[in-house]
């Protein structure tokens, strides 16, 4: 199912188009409204830009990047922090959690397709998630990188160019 998933949205192919990225994390966030209550998500929310892309690819990456935040959290209560600023005439838009974290030796890793750090007894999925997220991110002309926090957790980075670059292939 995931690889299905996986191909659907990579194959997604709609008109570039003005993306408002604050509803698409509104959408990402209403189809995760019951993991999010479940584990009593704080969820904050700085205003994103509107970029021209793909809607339906973006709302995925943001439903697979807050999806992990929330999975991937230690005992204390997740805090997931959204936020976008302008650099070098790009968006970085950053999604910063407070969960287990990612050690540095595998911050490149768990972009491969099927990867995964911990068993699935430990945490389910696939290990295609953030694989969906770094061609979601390549489609649109940009990247993803993850880094460690130094109070703990994760900041997960997409770069996406303010002047649209969609790659169709």
């Amino acid at each position: 199912d995931s690889m299905l998933q996986y191909l659907a949205v990579s194959a997604h192919a709609s008109a570039p188009a003005r993306v408002d990225l604050n509803h698409c994390v509104e959408q990402a966030l209403d189809n995760l409204r019951g993991a999010v209550n479940e584990a009593d998500a704080q969820i904050t929310l700085a205003p994103l830009p509107t970029i021209v892309g793909d809607e339906y690819q973006l709302q995925h990456l943001f439903q697979n990047l807050l999806s992990n935040a929330i999975k991937f959290r230690g005992r204390e209560r997740p805090e997931i922090r959204v936020s976008a600023e302008l650099q070098d005439g790009d968006w970085v838009v950053s999604v910063r959690d407070n969960g287990i974290g990612i050690a540095p030796q595998f911050a490149q890793r768990v972009f491969e397709m099927g990867q995964r750090l911990h068993t699935r007894d430990e945490y389910p999925g696939t290990g295609v998630g953030l694989a969906l997220c770094k061609r979601i991110a390549e489609r649109h002309g940009g990247r993803i990188w993850v880094t460690s926090n130094d109070d703990g957790g994760s900041t997960f980075c997409v770069r996406l160019p303010q002047v649209p670059s969609i790659n169709t292939r």
